[in-house]
């Protein structure tokens, strides 16, 4: 059980980076399929918001299936359905036909983090918990990194039709994976020194908690707006990324592949190391509310540097505020992710915290892909004002975290004094 504990995270790990080569397909292709397509940056944008209509507004009610039937069953549904849907991509013919494929990837896609947090926080205890967090959402990071150099290969050699019909299949040859490889823990396999400390348990005599009570808590709110900030910068880099190396920086498709990886891949490491922080100044006696905050705070300061991109005019010096900037939000990403485990009232409303605070999130990458859009035709191609903006977002973000997220520590029940609550973190005190 204890291997099986990192196989569940290198599973959870694989199906996060073909979600995210699934999403970022697209932005890779978007040059090509303006030109099939015969559309503008603005069309293009509308088609690229597609994806996070339904991706955010299916958080909330994935969160709470999740939480219902559990990640084993959850996951694989969810990564199949993306799947599918991704291939039949390349069989649109028209801005309405990819928008609706891009919506309904976005429907199934929406499981995977609520499935991935249940998951972790499932088999971790809360010192464990931002270092495998850290890993599976770094996913995120490598789909990000794979998806320019593969699908421009791809692209290249075969059109872009066949770059999402080979990454649906891919999506597939997971799916079956799972099912051969994972196993479900049973309770004993979760007690004792190696295994997950659960968050507090609901009592027969406890009111029934709903989502509305949740919603009374300064702290959700503040994990909302401080995701809504993280991810308006992740989410260029995700969308308008190649676009933007290519239309203003000149890069060839080549280079985009070499060069345009840079800021992915420093921030593989970077979500990493913001785990391993996160969790050791918490095991060296650090409060869990000092060591979350200490990175997702500090992470989402120096990602700022973002803004230097827009005033320079050296490829290294911008590729390099790029890069800092995407390994510090992985960095603060590490901890965003465990805070569901950690706040969550019961282990029946994890997966739900987990999709409340990235609904909020993804509503961000409606607001980006389409304000840079509009954004980038108004200013005849000019990114110069959606990445100022994004910098302001960065600073926004951490003053979220430091200010409106309060105490790291499970929600109060209806019937909870706080110093009940307080007993049940486990070493390391608040």
């Amino acid at each position: 059980m204890r291997k099986m504990r990192w196989m569940v995270v290198f599973l959870c790990f694989l199906a996060i980076a073909i979600n995210y080569i699934d999403r970022a397909n697209l932005a890779v292709a978007a040059p090509q399929i303006e030109k099939a397509l015969n559309i503008g940056p603005a069309q293009m944008g509308l088609v690229l918001s597609g994806f996070f209509w339904t991706y955010a507004f299916m958080q909330m009610p994935f969160g709470w299936f999740v939480d219902k039937i559990g990640g084993r069953i959850a996951l694989p549904l969810a990564v199949g359905w993306w799947s599918v849907f991704t291939a039949l991509t390349a069989a649109a013919t028209s801005v309405a036909g990819m928008f609706g494929c891009r919506l309904m990837l976005g429907v199934g896609e929406a499981g995977a983090y609520p499935a991935c947090v249940k998951l972790v926080a499932q088999w971790f205890k809360p010192a464990q918990r931002a270092f495998a967090t850290s890993i599976f959402d770094s996913g995120s990071r490598v789909g990000a990194a794979l998806s320019i150099p593969v699908v421009a290969l791809i692209i290249s050699s075969f059109g872009w039709e066949a770059s999402f019909i080979a990454t649906g299949a891919l999506g597939i040859v997971w799916v079956l994976g799972w099912f051969v490889l994972y196993r479900n823990p049973s309770r004993g396999d979760l007690t004792g020194e190696e295994g997950a400390e659960p968050v507090v348990q609901p009592k027969a005599t406890r009111k029934k908690i709903t989502w509305l009570s949740l919603f009374r808590h300064r702290t959700l709110w503040g994990m909302m707006l401080g995701f809504f900030c993280l991810n308006f910068v992740i989410y260029f880099f995700i969308t308008w990324f190649p676009s933007y190396l290519v239309q203003t920086r000149g890069f060839s498709l080549k280079s985009l592949g070499t060069l345009g990886m840079i800021p992915a891949l420093i921030s593989i490491p970077g979500g990493w190391l913001g785990g391993i922080v996160s969790d050791g100044l918490y095991k060296r006696g650090w409060s869990l509310t000092k060591a979350r905050k200490t990175c997702m705070v500090g992470g989402m300061l120096l990602s700022s540097v973002i803004t230097v991109s827009a005033f320079t005019t050296s490829t290294a010096l911008m590729l390099a505020s790029f890069g800092i900037a995407y390994g510090s939000l992985a960095f603060a990403a590490a901890s965003i992710w465990s805070l569901p485990g950690d706040v969550a009232p019961t282990p029946d409303h994890v997966a739900s915290i987990g999709g409340i605070q990235n609904f909020a999130s993804n509503l961000a990458g409606i607001v980006i892909t389409t304000f840079t859009g509009f954004m980038v035709q108004l200013t005849k191609g000019s990114f110069t004002v959606p990445l100022v903006v994004a910098g302001g977002f960065c600073v926004l973000g951490a003053f979220s975290y430091l200010v409106i997220v309060g105490k790291v520590e499970p929600l109060h029940l209806p019937d909870d004094p706080p110093q009940d609550l307080a007993a049940t973190q486990g070493a390391g005190g608040h």
